[in-house]
């Protein structure tokens, strides 16, 4: 059992310190990695829900990697295990960024890393293509087609005309949908207690 449990904080360990290191680019580009690890190899959570805290990790203040990192670990071993999840996460950035500060200015200019930056950022782009076009194929199915399209087109002239930030869109979509859901639970049970009432 205990064996059980240590293996739960070498799993978030191994989960947090890939992302962490693998996430190169900042916070979107971390996002599917941590999707793959909490939905498809350790199975922690589904796509519905990681999408449900995506969007509330979204709305909050501070980075959304570690944001998710710290829920996640919360999640699966309580306080502890948001501390563990948190530390592997960030801890492999800052001990490079520590040992490389020395080399900021060279590195910044260097060809190499700026043929890495080039290489990499088609596959960062794909990763976000792909989970985009998953959170699409779910909001299809749940809303329909029409209304995933005029959400689409609402939260694009928010974000990218008017434009606002994307914490408020996101609070704002998550304000209407638990609106609209409740009201829909409330006309179903109405229609079914009335064709119940009729037979």
């Amino acid at each position: 059992m205990k064996e059980k449990k240590d293996r739960h904080y070498y799993q978030l360990a191994w989960a947090m310190g890939k992302t962490g290191i693998l996430g190169y680019g900042g916070g979107p580009s971390v996002i599917p990695l941590i999707r793959y690890e909490a939905v498809t190899r350790f199975r922690w959570m589904d796509d519905d829900e990681f999408g449900e805290i995506l969007a509330i990790a979204n709305a909050l203040p501070g980075p959304i990697a570690t944001k998710m990192a710290a829920y996640l670990g919360y999640r699966k071993k309580g306080v502890l295990g948001s501390i563990v999840a948190v530390l592997t996460h960030i801890l492999p950035s800052a001990i490079a960024m520590i040992c490389l500060l020395s080399f900021v200015e060279y590195l910044s200019n260097s060809p190499v890393i700026q043929g890495m930056i080039a290489a990499v950022m088609p596959v960062i782009s794909v990763m976000l293509g792909v989970m985009a076009y998953e959170f699409a194929k779910r909001a299809y199915k749940g809303l329909g087609r029409i209304m995933a399209v005029v959400f689409c087109g609402i939260a694009f002239v928010m974000i990218q005309l008017i434009p606002l930030h994307p914490s408020i869109v996101i609070v704002l979509f998550l304000a209407y949908g638990a609106v609209h859901f409740k009201v829909l639970s409330k006309l179903k049970a109405r229609k079914n207690k009335e064709e119940g009432a009729a037979s």
